[in-house]
């Protein structure tokens, strides 16, 4: 049984994709890293050299240190960080359990450049609706929790991107952008490599609402309307954001928990 400090791979990949998850440190040497660039979800590099210098900056925060196998990188960061106050724990086996037991890694050759506060930036189309709430969603909660989000008018959108370091986003002619029958958010989860049954699910019904190709999931009516409604709820495109996170963040946990589950009123009538 594993000791108080230490997560299982199992136990850490329930709390991914999450709005409550933990932060994730990857420790790994540059050798190790190197030899395996792919990350756990939303994992940011730290370095074990320098840990008395940052570990203040996790003060009360629920973290979990990751090194290649979980034994004294990991260990030793993970104490420094409950010594500056953290809840910190150890990923068991470290990343090369993670890896052997096929859980999640995001492939880092299209994440963009962070800026100098180690952000992610994009820009899209102002007035989201379905695929430009969707894609935020899944970069916060697989990719990078601190990205930031510029909704700009559609013909300016090219010009800020170039002009602010961003990272354009469905629009037509740039790289995350509809395929074929694909979205913008089918793209993001091929990209990054993110492969998980939820993810999928989620996908369609995303698909299904964006392309008005609602026959894809029956549910894909329910979002295309909340999604809707959420866009006549909000003038600010960064509180319909927040609005939009949490609609995600439901349609996600049925999607892995609950999709099987019904219901009926009153209770003990067939179904």
């Amino acid at each position: 049984m594993p000791s108080p400090d230490i997560i299982t791979p199992s136990q850490l990949s329930r709390r991914i994709g999450l709005p409550d998850a933990p932060a994730l440190l990857d420790v790994r040497t540059a050798e190790d890293f190197d030899a395996d660039p792919r990350a756990l979800p939303c994992a940011l590099r730290a370095s074990h050299r320098d840990v008395a210098a940052w570990a203040e900056s996790w003060r009360g925060r629920d973290v979990v240190v990751i090194c290649q196998k979980g034994l004294k990188l990991s260990q030793g960061v993970a104490a420094w960080l409950r010594h500056h106050g953290a809840r910190a724990e150890v990923l068991e086996g470290g990343f090369l359990a993670w890896a052997e037991a096929g859980l999640p890694l995001v492939s880092p050759a299209h994440v963009p450049p962070r800026d100098a506060q180690g952000r992610t930036l994009w820009v899209t189309r102002a007035r989201p609706k379905v695929d430009r709430i969707a894609c935020p969603w899944l970069i916060r909660r697989f990719v990078d929790p601190a990205a930031v989000f510029l909704f700009v008018a559609p013909a300016e959108v090219a010009a800020v991107a170039e002009r602010f370091g961003a990272t354009p986003f469905d629009i037509e002619g740039v790289f995350w952008s509809h395929r074929g029958p694909l979205c913008t958010f089918d793209v993001m989860i091929q990209e990054f490599g993110l492969a998980l049954p939820a993810l999928d699910h989620l996908a369609l019904l995303v698909r299904g609402a964006d392309t008005a190709e609602l026959s894809l999931a029956p549910e894909a009516a329910g979002l295309l309307a909340a999604s809707l409604g959420l866009s006549r709820m909000y003038r600010d495109d960064l509180a319909q954001l927040d609005a939009g996170l949490a609609l995600y963040d439901a349609f996600f946990r049925w999607c892995r928990d609950a999709g099987q589950e019904t219901h009926n009123w009153p209770t003990g009538r067939p179904a």
